[in-house]
């Protein structure tokens, strides 16, 4: 575990722990994937992003064992968070499962809560991270039959996902404006962080054929987006590492910014004519 900041060494070390006292031999691979093996890992904000391979399907019966492990870290550890999913070796690069009976349904734990069912994050770019840029933890090399996606399925996995999440959220933003800029100062902060540091990954992606972090995505957004936003992209990068008190505007003011942010890179990346990179 060299490649990992001393915290999540920390925690991953009483992870395994655990889960081989709890879940005896079921543990076949773990692997990180997100900011930590992108090289961005943020104290007290980037999760521990897993894939936990086992040796069987984990299931319902399995509930008590694996929601002790993760409570039982999360009192020992409160940050950083994990956040990830239980498969078998063969479910790498799966696109989620039919559901149509509880032996496809996948155990998974996300914001301090284990489920069972379809997992919201198997898509091209969690694939292709794992592919590029994973971090093996325990067990063998990820199967070489698993190619991830090609460049042109992330680039139109991501262009989708900015035309109905992103554009969603943006919808959601303007029509909540009222109630929104009323909400505490620390939220707004997160939704700036998110929202103008999310949407520049996107930009990222859809220019490069690449992943990069949010901060990346802050610092290729300085460089590649029009002065008048610069600003507000640094003050989202504060946000992310933890500045407070830099933006002295009405809270108002700064939701309003982060909308027109919004409008701004969606209609950059879809009435500009960007250069798709897969022709370049």
């Amino acid at each position: 575990m060299t490649n990992v900041p001393r915290i999540v060494q920390s925690v991953l070390e009483e992870y395994i722990r655990l889960f081989n006292t709890y879940l005896p031999e079921t543990l076949e691979g773990m692997y990180l994937h997100g900011s930590i093996a992108l090289g961005a890992f943020v104290n007290d904000s980037s999760d521990i992003d897993f894939i936990t391979v086992t040796n069987r399907r984990l299931t319902t019966e399995d509930s008590e064992a694996l929601n002790h492990i993760h409570l039982t870290l999360q009192q020992t550890f409160p940050k950083p968070e994990m956040d990830g999913v239980y498969i078998l070796k063969e479910d790498f690069g799966n696109r989620g499962p039919t559901c149509e009976d509880d032996t496809e349904l996948y155990a998974y734990y996300n914001n301090g809560e284990l489920n069972f069912g379809e997992y919201f994050n198997f898509n091209p770019v969690t694939w292709y991270l794992v592919k590029h840029n994973e971090l093996r933890i325990v067990g063998p090399e990820i199967p070489s039959t698993f190619s991830g996606p090609s460049s042109e399925e992330l680039y139109q996995y991501v262009l989708h996902n900015m035309n109905t999440y992103w554009a969603g959220r943006l919808r959601s933003f303007e029509e909540s404006l009222d109630e929104v800029k009323h909400y505490p100062t620390s939220m707004i902060d997160a939704e700036i962080e998110w929202s103008v540091l999310g949407i520049l990954r996107q930009f990222y992606t859809l220019k490069e054929a690449s992943i990069i972090s949010k901060q990346g995505a802050g610092q290729y957004g300085l460089q590649e987006i029009p002065e008048e936003w610069h600003s507000l992209i640094r003050e989202a990068m504060n946000i992310r590492s933890g500045l407070e008190g830099i933006n002295t505007d009405s809270n108002e003011i700064r939701v309003k910014q982060t909308i027109m942010f919004l409008k701004y890179v969606i209609v950059l990346c879809n009435e500009q004519n960007m250069e798709h990179p897969i022709q370049r």
